[in-house]
């Protein structure tokens, strides 16, 4: 007896591994940039399964909408709040653990019912749905704006109003005026006088032949780094370069250019070799 498997089948069975592998990825990395890959890997398997069930706008909106856009979003966020930010696993809500309970139980009563009942019945298939509607994108539009038009339109509304809800909450009102100038100009001046705070802007980042990278800090005249030059925020996640290190490339550069032996190490007060020969021939 010869088993055929058919492109489908061989499709589903690798998407779905990669699927749930990626979902127990998710779940069990600790660090949120590699729980996010997990979840790339987990929608684009589950593209992969739509186009082999002939469903191409579903393949189209899985990469589109929830790969390229939702999951870019989860990025964006991760990378504002931080890779090293450590969230606090105690409920600060009450009930917030029995009602997670809930809706989980529920969730898993509608997955077995959902399995149960595509295992018991006869399934139609995605082709057999295309053809009798005339196409994928046809017998979607169909369903959606027929049968299922009012969850449609409640579903529709509720972005709506999550996304209006969170422009508010991110921009509060404010409680006291907006500070001008000549106040700011006032208070520099009164913490200098006070604190002994520069009222001067802070330095700007150094910026060499070899870098120009915000995060490479800038020299003072006695070569020492200057702290204030480079954000608070990179000084914690990078570490900061030295001078000994801003001025390696340099000086490897001067040694390749003329040998340690040709160098003349000048004492304080000495002059260079061709200083005095051009004093001679100003006078």
């Amino acid at each position: 007896m010869i088993l055929l498997v058919t492109g489908t089948q061989v499709v589903f069975w690798v998407c779905a591994v990669l699927a749930i592998a990626g979902a127990v990825g998710l779940i069990t990395f600790k660090k949120p940039v590699y729980s996010a890959l997990c979840l790339a890997l987990v929608m684009v398997s589950l593209a992969g399964i739509y186009a082999s069930l002939n469903a191409p706008f579903l393949f189209a909106v899985q990469i589109i909408v929830y790969t390229g856009a939702v999951l870019m979003l989860f990025l964006f966020v991760i990378m504002l709040v931080g890779v090293n930010a450590e969230d606090s696993f105690t409920s600060q809500l009450r009930g917030h653990t029995v009602a997670a309970a809930v809706v989980g139980i529920c969730v898993l009563v509608l997955l077995v019912l959902a399995v149960g009942q595509g295992i018991v019945s006869a399934p139609i298939g995605a082709s057999g749905a295309n053809d009798a509607a005339g196409g994928n994108v046809q017998g979607l539009a169909q369903i959606i704006f027929s049968k299922y038009v009012v969850a449609f339109e409640a579903t529709a509304a509720l972005l709506i109003t999550a996304v209006v809800s969170a422009m508010v909450l991110a921009h509060p009102e404010r409680l006291k005026a907006k500070p001008t100038q000549t106040e700011l100009a006032a208070a520099r001046m009164a913490a200098y006088a006070q604190q002994g705070v520069d009222p001067g802007p802070k330095p700007a980042s150094g910026v060499f032949a070899r870098s120009n990278s915000i995060a490479t800090p800038a020299l003072l005249p006695d070569g020492s780094v200057a702290q204030d030059s480079v954000s608070a925020v990179l000084a914690q996640r990078v570490p900061m370069a030295t001078p000994d290190e801003l001025w390696a490339p340099h000086d490897a550069v001067l040694t390749e250019i003329e040998p340690e032996d040709d160098l003349v190490e000048l004492e304080p007060g000495d002059s260079e070799p061709g200083d005095s020969q051009e004093g001679e021939t100003h006078e």
